[in-house]
């Protein structure tokens, strides 16, 4: 059996870009095409274009759907109705974060579920071994394709191909897009990874090459550019947004990961209730933080966080140097007894230099989601 990564519906369509590749959560993913930096800039400042295909898509279909998934997944999806999304958790029984995903209210009898790649599997699996017998989950991970527009001109990207672009952060419609010839069902949601204003589309899976056409052509008239995966990863650490693997598993929980907005606390089921109930009495041992350097040097990934003085108090999850700021920055988890205070300078050990870092309070910059 070959390990090589998966390709996406439109991996030619990269290549024709001149993007390059790597692999990530086992698939075939664009990391830049003009560079990483310059596709930063055009997402904080225009727009960008990516393409997230690689997500993982499921349904969960049945008499009271919507009420089985919320005995399951943490938020309260009694929070919203129909036509809006939300960002929710699976958690194992100990407390541990399965993945994060972004959960669709189609109706009381189905539910959409857009995943990580990599924890696709897992989570169906999850719901399959305690769904009644009149519902259904399924996965459709080569179903749909998924693009994100993201940046301040990303309604005019939208508006210009003649999808609907005015809605609430975090609603959802399904319209018609006129592509190559032919009509491209889509589901449009305002939501995203960046910070910035903008919307992820869903085409079906052989529809996706005509639609990124389409949306690519609205983007570059709009000043913007197809951004990658580098760029993905620079926008959200600015925002101190989570990626499954770093700031949540099965060892990090949504409390420590300051995601506790996102679990339902008052309802009487969902996975890992229990345990996540007794940290968050507890208080977590250690507790995500946002790390901006002061000195010169980039934190990164699995770097040591400690005292001033030397002692051992964390380590970094994510690191990074921001476009925006144009300095270094980082997500770490510290522990509490070190009763670290935002403001507070810590050193990051970047291969053997101690790099001083002021604890903050994630985001790094301005949020303009809504």
């Amino acid at each position: 059996m070959s390990d090589a990564p998966i390709p996406g519906p439109i991996t030619d369509v990269h290549t024709a870009l001149g993007a390059t590749f790597a692999e990530f959560g086992g698939w075939s993913m664009p990391v830049s095409y003009s560079g990483t930096v310059a596709e930063h800039t055009a997402v904080r400042e225009t727009v960008g274009l990516f393409d997230v295909s690689h997500l993982g898509k499921a349904s969960v279909v049945g008499p009271g759907a919507a009420a089985f998934v919320n005995r399951c997944l943490t938020n309260d999806l009694d929070r919203i109705g129909a036509g809006k999304a939300q960002y929710t958790l699976c958690a194992d029984a100990s407390g541990g974060v399965v993945d994060d995903l972004i959960a669709y209210r189609v109706s009381d009898d189905e539910i959409f579920l857009v995943l990580n790649a990599a924890n696709t599997a897992a989570v169906v699996a999850a719901l399959q071994a305690v769904a009644p017998d009149d519902i259904t989950v399924t996965d459709r991970h080569r179903e749909f394709g998924v693009l994100a527009v993201q940046g301040p001109r990303s309604a005019q990207v939208l508006e210009a191909v003649g999808l609907p672009a005015d809605m609430d952060y975090m609603a959802f419609a399904d319209a018609d897009l006129a592509a190559d010839g032919r009509t491209c069902r889509v589901r449009v949601c305002r939501t995203g990874y960046t910070g910035e204003h903008g919307y992820e589309l869903l085409p079906t899976w052989d529809d996706t090459a005509a639609v990124f056409d389409a949306i690519l052509a609205a983007v570059t008239d709009a000043q913007g550019l197809p951004a990658g995966l580098g760029a993905r990863d620079t926008l959200r650490t600015e925002m101190g947004y989570p990626l499954h693997g770093h700031e949540l598993s099965l060892d990090i929980s949504p409390v420590q990961a300051r995601c506790g907005w996102a679990v339902g606390w008052k309802k009487p089921e969902f996975f890992g209730r229990e345990a996540l109930l007794a940290e968050k009495e507890a208080g977590p041992a250690r507790r995500l933080r946002g790390l901006r350097a002061t000195g010169r040097g980039v934190p990164r990934a699995d770097c040591r966080v400690t005292t001033p003085s030397g002692t051992d108090i964390g380590l970094c999850t994510s690191g990074t140097f921001s476009p925006s700021l144009k300095q270094g920055i980082a997500l770490a988890l510290v522990d509490t007894a070190a009763d670290v205070a935002d403001g507070d300078t810590v050193l990051v050990d970047v291969r053997g230099r101690g790099l001083e870092c002021e604890v903050v309070a994630p985001p790094f910059v301005d949020v303009r989601t809504r």
